[in-house]
C-alpha cells in the first residue's frame, strides 16, 4: 500500500515538472513570436511609400517612369501579398506553441526569419535606388549650372585668348565641341527621366573639363617655352661660348653645337605634341632640356673657375715643387750625416731615396703640364684637375719629409734620453748595494744574488750598444728596456727582503721573553732562527709570527706598529 502512494504522488511530482517545463518553453516560444511580430511592423514602417512620392515630383517619363512602376509593384507586393502571408505564419506559430507543438513552432519559425530577411532585403534595395535617383537629381541641378558656368568662360577663353595656344587652338576647340555635345545629351537624357545616366554624363563632362582647363593653362606657358624661353638660352649660351674660344679656351670636348642641334630638334618635336595638347610628356621633355641647358652653362663655368685656378696656383705649385726638391737634398745629405754616427734600418734608408722619385716624376708632370698650358690645345678644366693632383701629391710628399726629418732629430733625442735613463739604473742598483749594507742582513737568498748579476749584466750591455759607432738605437731600446724592467723587480724584491728580515728579527727578540715558559715556543723559535740564518726571511717572520700569536694573541700588530716608528724615527 506505501509502495503504490509513492508511486502516485512521484507521478503528480513528473506531471508537475512537465507542466512547469512545458510553462517556460512556451513563454520562451510566445516571446520569440513576439519579436517577429515586431520585426514585421518595423519592416512595414519603412518609408517606402513616402519616398516612391517623392519621384512622383519628377519627370515621370522613360527610364524614370519604368523605375517607378518597378519599385511600386515591388511594394505592392509586399504589402499586399508577402506580409499578410507573414501573418498567417505568425498566426500557425502561436496555435503550435499553445498545443506545444514545439517542432513545429521552429519550422514555422524558420520560414517567417526567411521571408522577413528577404522582404527587408529587397525594401533595403528600393530605397537605394530611389535614394540615388533623387539624390542624382539634385546633384544633376546643382552640378549641371557650375558645369555649364565653367563651359561657357572656356568657350570665351578660347576665342578671346585664341591667339596664344597656336596650333593647339583646332584640338582644344574639338575639345570643348565632345564637352558641348555631352552637355546637350545630358539635358536629353535628363528630359527622358533617365537621370541615372544623366548622372553620368555629368561626371564625364567634370573629368574633361577639369582636363580641358589644366591644358588651357599649360599650353601658352610650354608654347612660350618651346618657342621662346629655351631658344632665348640656347642663343644666349652660344654668345657665351663663341666670346670663351675668341679669349683662348678650348672647349672640343663639350661638343656644344651638336648639343645645341639637338635640343633645337626637341623643341620642334615639343611644339608638335603641343598641337594635340600633349602637356605631360612636353612638361616632362622640357625639363630635361633645362637639365641639359644647365649642364652646358656649368661645363663653361667651370672651364673658367679652372683657368682661374690654373693662373692663381701654377707658379705657387712650381714653387712648392722646387722647395721640396731642395729639402729633400738636405735631407739625403742629413741622412748621410746621421748614419755615421747612427745605424738606420733599411726602411728608412729607403724613405729619402723614394721621395727622391717622386718629387722627380712630380717634376716631369709639371713640366708637361707647363708645355700644355703654353700650347693653348688643353681645355683648362683637364689642366686644373692634373695640376691639383700635382699639388695634393706634394702635400703628402712634404708630410713624408717631415716626418722623416723628426725620426732623425729624435734618434739624437733619444741617445740622450738612454745615456740619462742608464745612469739613474746605476745609481739604483748602487741604492740597492748601500741598502743590504745599512740592513745589516746576513746575506741574501740566491734568486736575488742572481737577479742582482742579470740586472748588473744588462746595464753593462746597454753600455756596450752605446759605445758602438754606428749606434744602433733600436738594439739600445731593447737592452734599456729589460735593464729598467730587471733593477726595478731587483729593487721591489730587496726592499722586501730588507722589510721581512727586519720585521722578522724584532719579533723572534720579542718572543724570547717566553722562551723558557713554552717548549712548543722554543721550538717555532729555534725553526725561524734557522730560517733567517738561511736567508729565508719571509719564512722565519712566518713561523715567529704565529708562535707569538699562540702565547700573546695581538702580539704581532703592537710589534708591527712598533716596528714602522722605528722606520720612520
Amino acid at each position: 500500500m506505501k509502495y503504490g502512494v509513492e508511486l502516485v504522488i512521484s507521478a503528480i511530482i513528473f506531471v508537475i515538472l512537465l507542466f512547469v517545463v512545458g510553462y517556460i518553453i512556451r513563454k520562451k516560444y510566445y516571446k520569440d513570436i513576439d519579436q517577429l511580430e515586431a520585426v514585421k511592423m518595423e519592416i512595414m514602417n519603412q518609408p517606402v511609400a513616402a519616398e516612391l512620392a517623392k519621384v512622383k515630383q519628377l519627370n515621370m517619363t522613360g527610364k524614370t517612369e519604368e523605375l517607378f512602376e518597378k519599385w511600386r509593384k515591388t511594394w505592392d507586393e509586399i504589402v499586399t501579398v508577402r506580409l499578410p502571408h507573414i501573418d498567417e505564419l505568425l498566426f500557425d506559430a502561436e496555435e503550435f506553441t499553445d498545443k506545444f507543438h514545439f517542432n513545429k513552432v521552429k519550422e514555422v519559425r524558420a520560414k517567417i526569419e526567411t521571408s522577413l530577411s528577404e522582404i527587408d532585403k529587397d525594401i533595403q534595395e528600393i530605397l537605394d535606388q530611389l535614394k540615388e535617383l533623387v539624390e542624382s537629381e539634385e546633384k544633376n541641378r546643382t552640378d549641371f549650372d557650375q558645369l555649364k558656368e565653367t563651359y561657357n568662360k572656356t568657350k570665351k577663353r578660347l576665342i578671346t585668348e585664341g591667339h596664344t595656344y597656336g596650333s593647339a587652338l583646332n584640338r582644344l576647340d574639338s575639345m570643348l565641341k565632345e564637352v558641348g555635345e555631352k552637355i546637350a545629351n545630358y539635358e536629353q537624357l535628363t528630359e527622358q527621366g533617365d537621370y541615372l545616366g544623366a548622372r553620368k554624363v555629368i561626371l564625364s563632362v567634370a573629368d574633361e573639363l577639369k582636363l580641358l582647363e589644366e591644358k588651357l593653362q599649360k599650353v601658352p606657358i610650354l608654347l612660350k617655352e618651346c618657342q621662346t624661353s629655351i631658344p632665348s638660352k640656347l642663343e644666349e649660351l652660344t654668345s657665351g661660348y663663341r666670346e670663351m674660344i675668341e679669349q683662348g679656351y678650348v672647349l672640343e670636348h663639350i661638343q656644344m653645337d651638336q648639343m645645341m642641334e639637338s635640343i633645337k630638334k626637341e623643341m620642334e618635336t615639343y611644339k608638335e605634341l603641343l598641337s594635340n595638347t600633349e602637356t605631360e610628356e612636353v612638361e616632362k621633355g622640357l625639363e630635361e632640356a633645362k637639365e641639359k641647358i644647365e649642364s652646358l652653362y656649368d661645363l663653361l663655368e667651370k672651364e673658367v673657375y679652372a683657368r682661374q685656378y690654373i693662373m692663381q696656383k701654377n707658379e705657387e705649385t712650381e714653387a712648392f715643387l722646387l722647395k721640396l726638391v731642395e729639402e729633400n737634398a738636405k735631407l739625403l745629405s742629413e741622412t748621410d750625416q746621421v748614419q755615421e754616427s747612427y745605424q738606420l734600418m733599411e726602411n728608412h734608408l729607403d724613405i729619402p731615396v723614394n721621395l727622391e722619385k717622386s718629387l722627380s716624376q712630380l717634376v716631369k708632370r709639371n713640366e708637361l703640364l707647363k708645355e700644355k698650358l703654353a700650347e693653348d690645345r688643353s681645355a683648362f678644366s683637364f689642366l686644373g684637375e692634373e695640376l691639383a693632383e700635382i699639388e695634393s701629391e706634394l702635400e703628402q710628399l712634404e708630410k713624408e719629409q717631415k716626418a722623416f726629418a723628426e725620426h732623425l732629430q729624435r734618434l739624437r733625442k733619444d741617445e740622450l734620453e738612454a745615456r740619462e735613463k742608464i745612469a739613474d739604473l746605476k745609481r739604483k742598483i748602487s741604492e740597492i748595494v748601500r741598502l743590504v749594507q745599512k740592513s745589516r742582513m746576513p746575506g741574501l737568498p740566491s734568486d736575488v744574488e742572481s737577479l742582482y748579476e742579470q740586472a748588473g749584466e744588462q746595464v753593462e750591455d746597454v753600455f756596450r750598444c752605446l759605445r758602438e759607432k754606428p749606434l744602433n738605437m733600436e738594439m739600445v731600446q731593447k737592452y734599456l728596456y729589460e735593464a729598467t724592467d730587471t733593477v726595478d723587480h731587483l729593487y721591489n724584491r730587496m726592499e722586501e727582503h730588507i722589510e721581512n728580515a727586519r720585521f722578522a728579527e724584532q719579533v723572534i727578540q720579542y718572543a724570547n721573553r717566553y722562551r723558557g715558559q713554552d717548549k712548543e715556543l722554543r721550538e717555532s723559535l729555534e725553526t725561524a732562527e734557522r730560517a733567517f740564518r738561511n736567508y729565508e726571511y719571509r719564512a722565519a717572520l712566518e713561523q715567529a709570527a704565529t708562535a707569538v700569536e699562540r702565547i700573546e694573541p695581538g702580539a704581532l700588530k703592537r710589534i708591527e706598529q712598533m716596528f714602522n716608528e722605528e722606520l720612520h724615527v
